[in-house]
């Protein structure tokens, strides 16, 4: 299933305007490392359609956009308004967006 794709300014619009979900599914050391301040942290080998509101937009997020996008894929179909965020937390950084450590330390994408 083709899912949305949209840029690091759009999730953010997304987020701010819609109410939107970010759902950061990388691993547990990549989220450790550095995530958006405000993602949810959910791997994509544990994700379950239905445990998200369909009625509440999500934007997946994995390091480039290919984990995120297989995610999209799985929530689509149970009703989720899901986009894809292009680029993953490499465009996040890349495009200015904050990454955060839940340590405090200086944060970056693995």
């Amino acid at each position: 299933m083709d899912v949305p794709q949209v840029d690091p300014i759009e999730a953010t619009r997304l987020l701010n305007e819609s109410g939107a979900v970010l759902l950061d599914v990388r691993e547990d050391d990549e989220w450790s490392a550095g995530h958006a301040p405000r993602a949810i942290h959910v791997p994509l080998g544990t994700l379950d359609e239905r445990s998200f509101d369909a009625g509440v937009p999500v934007v997946a997020v994995c390091r480039s956009g290919k984990r995120s996008g297989i995610a999209a894929s799985q929530l689509a179909p149970a009703g989720v308004t899901v986009y894809n965020l292009a680029g993953g937390m490499k465009a996040w950084l890349e495009s200015g967006q904050p990454v955060i450590r839940d340590d405090g330390k200086p944060a970056n994408i693995i």
